[in-house]
């Protein structure tokens, strides 16, 4: 099935409204986590350019690191989430920042979740910048939100369809040409 965007009607954010929510967000990291021993964990790919964004609004000293996992195919979940890749930090003592793109069934960042409270961090707390919470199935918290949004497919800011479409500035939702 193709895949296109009409006419720019499909924006579901823009990127001045991500931008606005991304500095109040991390003005409220940076009251929370005040003297704290703050690590941020970026969860690739998606949720790249929120971490980058979020990180250089934080406004304390903090450290950084990776985790990648994989769940979807296409543009739906498989329910079976595959850790590709792990932080490399020491996470023992440390009060961690999950930061990811989007959270709707919640089965992956429930196996992230398990897989950093292995390694003994003084505190760990989720950042998302999109909920889809119509879609859970495994209850996470969430202690810092960007946007709730629908049940439907969306792209741009970081997001893809197939590896396409991260770069775009604005987050949209993917809709397709037999739609219309």
């Amino acid at each position: 099935m193709a895949n296109t965007f009409l006419n720019g009607s499909n924006i579901l954010f823009t990127q001045s409204e991500i931008e606005q929510r991304v500095n109040e967000i991390a003005a409220q990291i940076s009251i929370d986590y005040r003297g704290a021993n703050l690590l941020v964990v970026g969860i690739l790919k998606g949720a790249f350019m929120f971490f980058a964004d979020l990180i250089r609004k934080i406004n304390l000293e903090l450290t950084i690191d990776f985790i990648a996992a994989q769940s979807y195919i296409k543009d739906a979940s498989t329910g079976n989430v595959r850790l590709l890749y792990d932080p490399l930090v020491d996470l023992s003592g440390k009060d961690v920042l999950l930061v990811e793109d989007i959270i709707d069934t919640g089965l992956t960042m429930s196996k992230i979740i398990d897989i950093i409270k292995k390694k003994s961090p003084h505190s760990l707390k989720i950042c998302a910048l999109l909920d889809k919470s119509e879609r859970r199935v495994v209850d996470v918290g969430i202690d810092y939100i960007g946007f709730k949004i629908p049940n439907s497919f969306i792209v741009g800011y970081g997001l893809d369809y197939e590896g396409r479409y991260r770069n775009l500035p604005d987050i949209k939702v993917l809709v397709s040409e037999d739609n219309d």
